[in-house]
């Protein structure tokens, strides 16, 4: 794989899931304090997080623990569950699942909200011959007051998304990456081509065979402009974190709007990516650290200042399971890493003893701020 080093200047059954379809949440109803205790240099500052799924999920449930000023900008190429049926029922419907997921995340109304929010009615039997009338079955019910709060506001999504903010109290702000209506689609080294997100994330899953890697991504429509909001965030952030997240389909459909790239790379902040822990199947097989960076730094059209990549170990039972599904952890190679950005940070920074590999959301908060006393 071509390194990009780009200038500045460019212009653009029964086995277990590895992949949670939802992030776990606490049942302790208890309300989340609004921060912790930190260095008066890190009061108010402003942080922005690029991504979505359960990556996000993970790093702003952390964040809120400190009193950032936060904005997560999330992908809106969701294509299948719950956000699926909204827009297959409703006309020109924005999939709504990273959005209720991030908001979620910062919530500080204790675990009840969360619940309701996170709450999935039971999935519609395939074999049911009366799927057509399923109703809500296979709802996210945050989704369903997402939709009601839309339709409230005249069908405005800003406005659903503020009065969810209200409703859970967020430690920050939720805006979507684009408000057009987009979808991706992955070129393929064998020529053909796969639509949609689902099929781009899934396409892997109980495959062992060999599946032709990824060429090049793409949006459609190519142009759809960034969200103002989204825009204006980046533009003033202290901090841009991109990631942790599946690389072609939670991170890089954000860099594939224009605005929000021009935005990124013209902005002031430190940019920080973070890596993922393992490859995925069908999407980076045999990705190391440095090939992570280059995807980034490609769709970016710019580079970023830092990297955090993990070197924990991981338990054995777990890398077999991983094995199975055709993953391993993602080699952090160095020297090759640091041509391609001027500061890596390797740390273990992975969950010990947990049935999935994910990150340590607080070993990761205090590498991606370079503190031992956040």
């Amino acid at each position: 794989m071509v390194d990009y080093l780009v200038k500045m200047t460019n212009s653009h059954s029964k086995r277990m899931d590895i992949v949670k379809d939802e992030p776990a949440i606490s049942h302790r109803r208890t309300t989340v304090p609004g921060s912790y205790r930190t260095g008066d240099r890190f009061a108010g500052r402003r942080v922005v997080t690029i991504g979505g799924g359960s990556g996000t999920f993970s790093v702003l449930s952390h964040l809120k623990k400190y009193p950032f000023n936060i904005s997560a900008i999330v992908t809106m190429s969701d294509s299948g569950g719950s956000s699926r049926m909204l827009m297959d029922e409703f006309h020109r419907q924005l999939p709504l699942g990273d959005l209720r997921q991030s908001l979620v995340a910062l919530a500080r109304n204790g675990a009840l909200w969360r619940e309701v929010f996170m709450h999935r009615f039971e999935r519609p039997d395939e074999e049911d011959g009366h799927q057509q009338q399923r109703g809500v079955r296979g709802h996210s019910l945050g989704n369903l007051i997402l939709k009601g709060l839309q339709d409230i506001n005249n069908g405005d999504l800003l406005l659903a998304i503020e009065d969810a903010q209200e409703l859970l109290n967020t430690a920050g702000r939720v805006l979507p990456v684009t408000l057009a209506e987009t979808s991706i689609c992955a070129d393929l080294e064998d020529g053909t081509t796969i639509c949609g997100e689902t099929n781009i994330d899934t396409r892997g899953n109980n495959n062992p065979n060999d599946l032709s890697p990824i060429k090049q991504l793409c949006l459609q429509p190519a142009d759809a402009p960034g969200c103002p909001q989204a825009i204006r965030a980046i533009r003033r952030a202290d901090t841009i974190v991109i990631g942790p997240g599946d690389l072609y389909t939670s991170l890089i459909p954000n860099l594939l709007v224009p605005d929000i790239t021009r935005a990124v790379r013209e902005s002031d902040a430190e940019k920080v990516y973070v890596c993922n822990l393992m490859t995925k199947h069908g999407e980076t097989d045999g990705y190391k650290a440095s090939d992570f960076v280059n995807e980034i730094h490609r769709y970016l059209g710019g580079r970023v200042d830092r990297v955090i990549v993990n070197d924990g170990p991981f338990p054995t039972d777990l890398l077999k399971m991983y094995a199975e599904e055709r993953s391993e952890p993602v080699i952090v190679d160095r020297a090759r890493l640091t041509r391609l950005v001027p500061n890596v940070t390797i740390e273990h920074l992975n969950l010990e003893d947990d049935r999935l590999a994910r990150h340590d959301p607080e070993r990761l908060v205090r590498a991606i701020f370079s503190v031992d006393d956040l």
